[in-house]
């Protein structure tokens, strides 16, 4: 049995709201999902169907980011990966007041997983887990030329190019075709809204959201670093540098997956997370 998606708009500050997925019971150990940085990406094209599979025991918390989908947008941008990350955050840590989650494990996708890190920093109170999936933040990373594309994505801003760059995400491309095909589609009415071009645009540059040694060994909770075999968009040695920092985490290394596990490897995905809450991190 799948969990039925409940979506609402909450508000936050300044007259701004979050398009918020939610599944399970509020009260129920709380798992707070934050996705990737994708052009038109949505909380639900990335985690629809784990959020569905989780909310049978857990309550699932998957928001459009500010700037993305359906929530508000900062106006004006902020300039750069890292003064984005901190206006996002704050909404961030306003839906997690408005909704009144005390503890959360974060699941975060690429960028998400960065964010998640950041979030651990400044509020260890509100952190009772971290699974990192695909993140990036390892310092002096070089972007891939599939990271490129996805950086570059506006400048060519097809349904054929948006299709071209979301095969890249997993290994298996002849299973996933019509996967991708259906996220691509399902892309393309938010990409053409103007004020997500402007964030996209906005967020890349030569300073990137990284963190040191010494910064992840001060984020003593329980973490879970899922990675990839074959990510391209993230590669495996930043899973590795993220482990290898944070004390108390696990790798979890997929073979014959790349950068979208929770797609590409959904059950499995789903099963690594419950044996990890279930290890006492709620």
């Amino acid at each position: 049995m799948t969990a039925a998606i409940r979506t609402e708009d909450v508000a936050i500050g300044g007259g701004r709201h979050l398009r918020v997925n939610q599944t399970g019971t509020p009260g129920a150990p709380a798992l707070l999902f934050l996705h990737g940085s994708g052009p038109g990406v949505t909380a639900a094209s990335n985690w629809r169907e784990v959020i569905e599979g989780l909310g049978d025991t857990y309550h699932c918390v998957a928001p459009d980011i500010l700037g993305f989908g359906d929530s508000s947008h900062p106006d004006p941008q902020p300039q750069g990966f890292t003064a984005q990350a901190e206006v996002r955050i704050e909404a961030l840590l306003e839906l997690v007041d408005a909704l009144d989650l005390e503890k959360v494990v974060l699941v975060g996708n690429s960028m998400g997983g960065m964010y998640s890190l950041r979030i651990a920093q400044i509020r260890p109170d509100l952190v009772a887990g971290l699974v990192l999936m695909g993140s990036g933040g390892m310092p002096g990373l070089e972007p891939t030329p599939e990271l490129i594309k996805l950086i570059t994505y506006f400048d060519d801003p097809t349904v054929e190019a948006m299709a071209d760059l979301l095969i890249q995400f997993v290994y298996d491309k002849s299973a996933f075709g019509d996967t991708v095909e259906a996220v691509a589609a399902e892309r393309m009415p938010i990409v053409r809204r103007p004020w997500i071009e402007a964030g996209h645009r906005a967020m890349f540059g030569p300073e990137m959201l990284a963190f040191e040694p010494d910064d992840l060994a001060k984020i003593d909770v329980p973490a879970l670093v899922v990675h990839g075999r074959q990510d391209v968009i993230v590669p495996l040695e930043c899973g590795r540098y993220l482990a290898e920092h944070l004390p108390q985490a696990d790798l979890y290394v997929i073979n014959k997956c790349g950068h979208w596990t929770q797609i590409e490897q959904a059950a499995r995905f789903q099963a690594i997370v419950r044996a990890f809450v279930g290890n006492g991190t709620e």
